[in-house]
């Protein structure tokens, strides 16, 4: 089942999932860089994730109960899903009892709920279901339609706070904070001027309080239209899979890529903003290295002989030592059913070719930042064709 959602909306998508007791995933885009997987069990919801990075959404979530540095010490176990990264860790910690099942559910009724609130709300995209077997273990399901019914009213009634709030990726900053004294508990008051700084969104507000986005959003919502708190769009910055190079150490980058100018072309771009560059041309051989370069990121083109890119990163992914590694495939296509191919394999990217330099860069930079400033530009890096 797949298509636009000009032509089906939303609901009817989920409904015919409940109605068939489908098992599988929702992949549904809005665009390259905004998409969002649902996983199902019997017809059933068992999770939700979002463009979000790995670690952001959860370590918000955990916040609410004290529990977000354990997130930097959770063991991933060696059969975890390679396209639920999130939910892996969210198991580890239950295994490793560093939250407990009923703090596991809130945070995964959390996360579903925020996911269908941003579903309910497209008008324009593409989605595709495909069956298969469900994510595994569950710790619980949610039943569809009293969900939908739910979370549709909360989306109706968040049209009502327009034009004063407009997304849930805004975030407020307090400009007058005595009508907010005035009206609110003490408790309540030092909480949102605590947030209220111009870099926590209402969407993060709701999952530190535990709270629907829509019932933040009523509770900021008078104080917005009478001047007391602005709100800013604020682009909660990409957290990165892996483990971030050392401060004065650059980056290693692996490109494997059957073309030499797609070679050439990295390895021209990052060496000379201070990255170490390995290129690769033959996908086997760059299997049998990677373990030994162990590389802060890869690049892996889709379209390569005797081992094609969603293969060798569904591969990579199943190894302990590259779960986390940021994967970024590049392509000559854009369609759709690629980027879905490459999700599922458990890309963190989808670049196409040919790539400005810009994009390159900005990309690369998301995931393993800036090399440092003391590494000159020129410097010699290994390259194997």
């Amino acid at each position: 089942m797949q298509g636009k959602l000009q032509e089906i909306d939303i609901r009817s998508i989920l409904q015919l999932i409940e109605l068939g007791q489908r098992t599988g995933e929702l992949f549904v885009e809005a665009s390259p860089s905004e998409y969002w997987f649902v996983f199902f069990l019997n017809g059933r919801i068992i999770y939700a994730s979002s463009t979000e990075g790995s670690i952001a959404r959860l370590r918000d979530y955990l916040h609410r109960f004290k529990a977000e540095h354990t997130l930097d010490h959770v063991q991933i176990p060696p059969k975890a899903a390679v396209n639920a990264p999130e939910y892996n860790r969210l198991w580890s910690l239950l295994e490793q009892h560093k939250i407990n099942p009923a703090q596991g559910r809130q945070i995964l009724q959390g996360m579903v709920r925020e996911v269908l609130f941003d579903l309910l709300s497209l008008h324009h995209g593409a989605f595709i279901f495909e069956a298969g077997a469900p994510l595994a273990p569950q710790l619980i399901t949610f039943e569809i339609t009293p969900l939908l019914t739910e979370i549709m009213t909360q989306v109706q009634e968040w049209k009502k706070l327009h034009p004063y709030l407009q997304s849930p990726e805004q975030a407020p900053t307090i400009v007058n904070s005595e009508p907010l004294r005035k009206n609110l508990p003490e408790p309540v008051f030092q909480a949102l001027s605590q947030w209220s700084n111009g870099k926590t969104t209402i969407r993060q507000m709701a999952r530190y309080l535990g709270r629907d986005i829509l019932a933040v959003a009523k509770a900021i919502y008078p104080y917005v239209r009478q001047g007391a708190m602005q709100l800013s769009e604020f682009e909660t910055k990409k957290a990165a899979s892996g483990t971030a190079p050392a401060e004065d150490k650059p980056a290693h980058i692996l490109c494997i890529d059957d073309s030499m100018a797609i070679q050439k072309t990295v390895e021209f771009i990052l060496q000379n903003e201070g990255y170490q560059v390995t290129t690769i041309g033959n996908p086997l051989k760059a299997l049998g290295q990677v373990f030994l370069l162990n590389p802060d990121m890869i690049l892996c083109d889709v379209a390569m002989p005797k081992l094609d890119g969603y293969e060798l990163c569904a591969m990579l992914r199943k190894s302990m030592a590259f779960r986390e590694t940021p994967m970024i495939m590049l392509t000559g296509k854009d369609g759709f059913t690629d980027r879905i191919k490459a999700r599922m394999a458990g890309a963190n990217e989808f670049l196409s070719k040919p790539f400005a330099e810009k994009e390159l860069l900005t990309i690369v930079e998301s995931y393993v930042g800036l090399p440092p400033k003391s590494i000159p530009h020129n410097s010699p890096t290994p390259t194997s064709h």
